[in-house]
């Protein structure tokens, strides 16, 4: 799901805890407390099209074309592959209202396993000193006029160019409604992203998002690693100004480019079981690379 930040922002529901400890860099210690949950892109129209109409990607992954109602009525119109724990959300331009839906513009959710987690990611986040982290509730409306709480999430700012990262957490009231079609709890406060996603994906090739490379520009950045330490990732500084962020099962590479240059350009997936041959499949202005052995690599402009 894509959040804009011209929403009104409501305040999480969801109390406060205590701060963890940080580490020098801070990095905060013990276990983590977010991990990737899904990224979404906006392109060409000619490349959204095409990732519409493949019907390699249908066979691909658990692919889904929809429209989504949220809060305030706000709507999107998102090309969907989905997995077991992470998935990716793509658009064309103006499928997004406002500078969300400008060619470049990019997002990222990183979410939590357990109850309460955001809100301790809130509480370090206030801790660091800096601006006043950006709280927001999402509701979702399958269609019946009858929305429903979906999930809470935060925000370091409410001011970027093109990229914006949040952290969330599901709501219980969203995993109560039969609508959602989610799963059953695994364990006390399991509010997780594989409780939220379908087993479909067993049904095709892509299993998950191990990888994800996004060109933000300087400020963004700035913004959002603040996000990825509160959250538990181990953020490394890379030559050039970029970083990378690891933990979970899923590494997050954020490169320093100009606004121009800002966008989703690299996504690497695991497979459900390997494949002997690679096969190439050129959609729009990208191309997927699958195989051989079980990892694909999708491919979207310059990533030099």
């Amino acid at each position: 799901m894509v959040l804009a930040l011209t929403l009104t922002l409501t305040g999480l529901a969801a109390g406060a805890s205590g701060a963890a400890p940080a580490r020098d860099d801070g990095s905060p210690t013990g276990r983590q407390l977010l991990f990737f949950n899904h990224a979404y892109g906006v392109f060409d129209r000619e490349t959204a099209d095409a990732i519409e109409h493949s019907a390699y990607l249908r066979d691909f992954a658990d692919f889904q074309v929809r429209t989504t109602t949220g809060t305030g009525g706000q709507t999107w119109t998102g090309r969907y592959l989905m997995g077991r724990e992470t998935y990716l959300e793509l658009f064309g331009v103006g499928d997004v209202p406002g500078q969300d839906g400008t060619l470049g513009a990019a997002g990222m959710g990183i979410s939590a396993e357990t109850t309460g987690d955001l809100a301790t990611v809130t509480q370090r986040l206030r801790d660091q000193g800096g601006p006043a982290p950006v709280t927001f509730r999402q509701t979702r409306d399958f269609g019946d006029g009858v929305p429903v709480p979906w999930f809470d999430a935060v925000f370091t700012t409410d001011r970027y160019d093109a990229f914006g990262a949040w952290g969330m957490e599901y709501l219980p009231e969203y995993f109560a409604d039969p609508r959602a079609n989610t799963e059953p709890a695994a364990r006390p406060g399991d509010v997780g992203r594989e409780r939220y996603l379908s087993d479909r994906y067993r049904d095709h090739l892509m299993r998950d998002v191990t990888s994800i490379r996004i060109a933000v520009t300087a400020g963004d950045l700035a913004n959002t690693v603040p996000l990825l330490r509160a959250g538990g990732f181990s953020v490394r500084d890379l030559p050039g100004g970029g970083v990378v962020a690891q933990g979970g099962g899923t590494t997050v590479r954020l490169d320093p480019v100009a606004r121009e240059r800002a966008g989703l350009r690299q996504v690497e997936m695991s497979l459900n079981h390997p494949v002997a041959q690679r096969h190439v499949e050129r959609t729009g202005h990208s191309t997927l690379v699958v195989g051989p052995g079980a990892r694909a690599v999708w491919t979207f402009g310059d990533v030099g």
